[in-house]
Parts: C-alpha cells; structure tokens; sequence
C-alpha cells in the first residue's frame, strides 16, 4: 500500500479517546504479518519486531483528540492538492502511516526493526507507561509532526495541586473565618515572585522557549458568593527547561507552604531531556539543534530518541493536514535512518 492508501485506512478509525482502538491495531497487526513481524498486544498497544535484538525502533500513539467542527466526514480523508486532510492526518497518523510505508520499501532480512504503537497519548500517556519495559532499542525516532525537521529533545514537567484551608463562616462576619481563596492569593504572589525573579532567568538555549515557564492553569474555591471560603484548589504547570528546577521549585513551594494550612499533591515531576545523534544527514536538515516545550512519549522512556515526522504542524485544529510531499519526505528519511542503524551494526 502506499502511503496515502495507508493514511486514508488509518484515518477512517475514530480513535477519539481510543474508541476503535481495537480495529486500528487489528489493521496494524494484519499489515505487518505480512512482512513477517512477531506481533504481541499488551493492553491496549501493539508491539512489532523482526528480531530480537533490534537495532533501531519506531514509536508512534493511535489516538486523537476530539474535534468541533469540520468541513465534512473527519474520518474520510479529503484530498485538495498536496493537502490530506483528515482527523489525525497530523498528530499523528501521517507518521504513523510514513512509518509502515518505509516498512514495504526495505530488504527487512538487513534491517532489524521494533514498532511501537501506543494508546493515550493525548489524554494521559497511559499507553507509552504500559510498554515502556518492554521498548528494547537505544535509539528511537517518534513520528510525531515535525515538518522533517529534526527535534533532539523535549521539556520536562512538574504538575502541582495545591489545596488551601480556611474557616468557612458567613460573609457579613467575615473576621470569624479564614478566606481559603485569599490565602491561594498570597501564595500565588509569593510563587510568582520567586519565578520571575529567580526560575525565569536562568535560559537554556536549546529550547525555542529558552527557560522554565510557569502557568496556573485553575483555580476553584468557595461555595457561596455570602460564605467565606472554607476551601481553594489551584492547579499549576511548569514545563521545565533545567533539570536543577524539579528540585528546587518543589522545595521552595513546599517552604512556603509551611504557612499555609494545605495539602500538595505532585502530578507529574518528569526531567527534560536533550539527546544526541550522530546522524549526519539529520545535522544537514537544521544547523540548530531543536527541542520542543511538550511532552512526548519520550519523555517517558529512558532512550536515545528524535522526533521527526511530517508536516506541516496543524496537531488539534480544525481540518487538520498533512501535506503528500512531506509524507514521502518523511519516508525517505525513514528509510535512510534504518539503513544507518543497521549499517553501522
């Protein structure tokens, strides 16, 4: 199949939330059988290799996000000119599709290859923590949209709930009770003081956003509008540019909070990560080396890994889509990548 043919196969499953998660991986499952690839499921995810020892490995999330509005059918694929627009086409069945392409194209008694393909990434990353073990190869390429363009690394995370206490009373003896809401405010001054004059300033320059951003992304209190707040919940994300930062914002949050009554609850605390590569074809692409500010899966595996897939990047709007001619950009890049793994063994 070529890779259109392929895309337009991946795109007819409504993999909203996973919901036809099974037929997706089936269709994948089936494809590859036919190259002779050892196929195991595990949970919702589909592993595929063709040796043991591989040399390079693939992965890539069946899921999409939900959409709005869209000019037609999101699970037929519309085709206007170099345009493949599609729900996913995208983020990231486009890779996906490049991926299993490139597959149909090589003399697989040469190359030794793992695939990996996962569920839930765009909601919780469930399915690259159900596989991860069982991800052999040191160096992988994640097919996410790129525009062919070379990413070497990604942000880390720290997400933080924080709940306040007060002392609900009534509004029109507000002296009798503590405001749970007021005092989320103070802390929020005393946390943004410390980022913007401390956190932020500290640039490390591989990031398109060269530092550790901040970002209180909720905030819910109070029950009543004539009832003290007895209680106030914030939400808040850092994407972290510096290692160091998981630490230190931790420790200075839970310092401050020492005058608080309050309970926090650390989310997510995952390190940023630049890799290597000594691909020199790739070095041609960008003479910058690239990291993006979100997570991928590979923020969850402890390997080599670059994201490279098609584009141009139009993840999670309306009539998403790829263009045909990065596709094949995209598989000839694939190709060339396996061949250099596999080469150098």
């Amino acid at each position: 199949m070529e890779v259109k043919e392929i895309l337009k196969k991946l795109v007819s499953y409504n993999t909203i939330k996973d919901n036809q998660n099974k037929e997706i991986m089936d269709f994948i499952e089936n494809y590859l059988k036919k190259y002779n690839f050892t196929i195991k499921r595990i949970n919702k995810c589909l592993v595929a290799y063709n040796s043991e020892i591989p040399n390079i490995g693939f992965i890539g999330h069946t899921d999409t996000v939900d959409y709005e509005s869209w000019g037609g059918d999101p699970f037929t694929l519309q085709e206007n000119e170099d345009k493949l627009i599609g729900l996913g086409a995208c983020d990231m069945k486009g890779g996906l599709a490049a991926i299993l392409s490139t597959i149909s194209k090589l003399d697989l008694t040469k190359n030794k290859l793992a695939l990996y393909f996962t569920n839930d990434e765009e909601i919780s990353f469930e399915g690259i923590k159900n596989i991860r073990k069982f991800i052999v190869p040191e160096n992988i390429i994640i097919g996410e949209p790129t525009n062919n363009i070379p990413i070497y690394g990604t942000k880390g995370v720290l997400e933080l709930k924080i709940e306040f206490y007060g002392i609900k009373c009534h509004s029109s003896t507000p002296e009798k009770g503590v405001s749970a809401i007021y005092e989320s405010i103070k802390f929020i001054e005393s946390i943004q003081d410390y980022y913007e004059n401390e956190i932020k300033k500290e640039i490390v320059s591989d990031f398109e956003v060269p530092y550790t951003t901040m970002n209180i992304g909720m905030i819910k209190g109070g029950e009543s509008v004539n009832s003290v707040a007895g209680k106030c919940e914030i939400s808040i994300d850092f994407r972290i540019a510096k290692k160091e930062h998981l630490e230190s914002i931790t420790k200075k949050i839970k310092d401050l909070l020492k005058q608080y009554n309050s309970k926090l609850t650390i989310k997510q605390s995952i390190p940023p990560k630049i890799n290597k590569t000594d691909i020199g074809f790739l070095e041609e692409i960008s003479s910058t080396k690239q990291a993006k500010c979100y997570l991928t899966e590979g923020s969850y595996i402890d390997k080599n890994f670059i994201i490279l897939g098609p584009g141009p990047d139009t993840s999670h709007q309306k009539n998403e889509y790829v263009n045909l001619s990065s596709l094949k950009e995209t598989e000839r890049l694939y190709e060339k990548i396996i061949e250099f793994y596999n080469e150098r063994k």
